[in-house]
C-alpha cells in the first residue's frame, strides 16, 4: 500500500495524541517518518516509542528541510502555525495544521496565500466536522429544511480547565505565548462549526472576561452578540471555569428548530413556515403546530484520525479534505472579532480592520507577564 511520509512538528498534548493513533495502526496510509519537539523529554519519550529509524529533531525547521517527508502535521503553539507551514510549502510539502490556523488573520492570511501559490495539499485538523449530528445541521441548515435563520444560540461551557492545566506550559494562556484563551484554545472547533453551519455573522459584540476564574491574563469567560446579514440573531457564551458545564447548541429558522445537546439532534419541525402563519393566523395567541423528531444520522464520528485519514487520501487520490486549510480564517476571523469588541468596548463589524487587531493585539503581548516552571503532558483522551 502506498504511504503518505509524514513528519509531526509538536509532540505535546495533542501531538502525542496524533502519534500515538498512527502508531496504532488508525492511519493505514500514513508513515510517520520523523518528529520534531524543542522539549527534551518529549524527544525522550518520542525515542522509546517510535519505530526505529524514525528520525527525531529539535527544530521544525529542521524536520521540514530534511528530505524525510512529504507531508508535515504542524502540532506546536498557535504562533508558530502560519510561519511553519509556509516554510512547509516554500519545501514543497503538504500541511495539515492543528487550530486554530493562526493567532491574528494577517498573518494567516500570508499563509493562505503561500499554500495557494504552492498547489499542494493544505488542511486543517477541523475534527468536529467529522461529528454526525454537526454534518446534519449543516445539511439541514444549508438545504433549507429550517427555512430562513432566525436565532443561532450555542453555549459550551463544558470546557472546564484546572488552575494546573494553565501552569503546564510557560506559553499556555499569555498573549505573547498564546494569544488568547478559550475562544482560541478550547472554542476554535465551536467558531468554525458555527460558520461552517450558518455563515460568518456581520457584525459582533462580545465581553471577554481575563482572568476571571483563573490566575492568567487571557479570557476564561466570554458572552458574545451575533448579528446576521439577514437579520438573524445569535449569542455565543463560553467558559472555562463553570462545573458541570453544557454543550447546546441551538439554531432556529422560520421552518422549525434544531437543538444538539447531550449527543443527539432534535429537529421542532413546524407545520408551515412560521413567518406564512404569522400574517395569516386570525388568533392573536395562536402557534403554530409542530412536530418533534429526534433526527437520524448516519453515526460516524472519526475526529482526529478521519482528518488525519482524509489528507493521506487527498494527497495521494485527491479525495475531498475534512476542511480546507484556507478555510481556517473564518473561524479566526470570528474570535478576533470578539477579542477586538471587548478590547474596544464597541460592537465590530465583519470583515475589520486586520491591522487594528494586530496593533491591539501587541500591546498586551509588551506587557505580557514571564512564565516559568515546568512543562506537563497531559492526556487529551475524553477532553473533545
Amino acid at each position: 500500500m502506498e504511504k503518505v511520509k509524514l513528519g509531526i512538528i509538536g509532540a505535546g498534548n495533542i501531538g502525542t495524541k496524533h502519534i500515538t493513533g498512527i502508531l496504532q495502526g488508525e492511519c493505514p496510509e500514513i508513515a510517520l517518518t520523523a518528529m520534531a519537539d524543542r522539549r527534551e523529554d518529549r524527544r525522550a519519550w518520542a525515542r522509546g516509542v517510535l519505530p526505529e529509524g524514525t528520525e527525531i529533531f529539535e527544530e521544525g525547521q529542521a524536520l521540514i528541510e530534511s528530505g524525510l517527508c512529504e507531508a508535515v502535521l504542524i502540532a506546536v503553539p498557535h504562533y508558530q502555525h502560519p510561519g511553519l507551514a509556509q516554510e512547509a510549502f516554500r519545501h514543497r510539502l503538504h500541511v495539515l495544521c492543528e487550530k486554530p490556523a493562526g493567532v491574528y488573520t494577517k498573518a494567516v492570511e500570508e499563509m493562505n496565500a503561500a499554500a495557494k501559490e504552492s498547489g499542494l495539499t493544505f488542511a486543517m485538523m477541523f475534527n468536529q466536522r467529522t461529528n454526525c449530528l454537526y454534518r446534519k445541521m449543516r445539511e439541514m441548515v444549508q438545504d433549507g429544511a429550517l427555512g430562513a435563520l432566525k436565532r443561532v444560540n450555542w453555549i459550551i461551557t463544558d470546557w472546564y480547565r484546572t488552575q494546573i492545566y494553565y501552569d503546564s506550559g510557560d506559553w499556555r494562556a499569555t498573549w505573547a505565548g498564546e494569544g488568547g484563551g478559550v475562544l482560541l484554545n478550547q472554542c476554535p472547533h465551536q467558531l468554525d462549526l458555527l460558520q461552517w453551519i450558518c455563515g460568518l455573522p456581520a457584525r459582533v459584540q462580545a465581553f471577554c472576561h481575563e482572568g476571571k476564574w483563573h490566575d492568567i491574563e487571557v479570557e476564561d469567560d466570554v458572552t458574545a452578540y451575533l448579528e446576521f446579514e439577514n437579520g438573524a440573531t445569535g449569542v455565543f457564551v463560553t467558559t472555562t471555569g463553570d462545573a458541570p458545564g453544557t454543550n447546546r447548541f441551538e439554531v432556529t429558522g422560520t421552518k422549525g428548530k434544531l437543538v444538539c445537546e447531550d449527543g443527539k439532534l432534535t429537529f421542532w419541525r413546524l407545520k408551515e413556515d412560521e413567518r406564512a402563519f404569522c400574517a395569516a393566523a386570525k388568533g392573536g395567541f395562536d402557534k403554530p403546530k409542530h412536530e418533534v423528531i429526534e433526527v437520524e444520522t448516519d453515526g460516524e464520528n472519526p475526529q482526529h484520525m478521519g482528518v488525519i485519514n482524509a489528507f493521506a487520501a487527498n494527497i495521494l487520490r485527491g479525495e475531498p479534505l475534512v476542511a480546507d486549510g484556507a478555510e481556517g480564517i473564518r473561524g479566526l476571523t470570528l474570535s478576533n472579532a470578539m477579542h477586538l469588541s471587548s478590547w474596544l468596548k464597541k460592537p465590530v463589524d465583519i470583515p475589520f480592520d486586520g491591522e487594528l487587531f494586530l496593533r491591539e493585539l501587541n500591546k498586551r503581548r509588551e506587557n505580557s507577564r514571564l512564565k516559568t516552571g515546568p512543562s506537563i503532558t497531559f492526556s487529551t483522551e475524553g477532553s473533545y
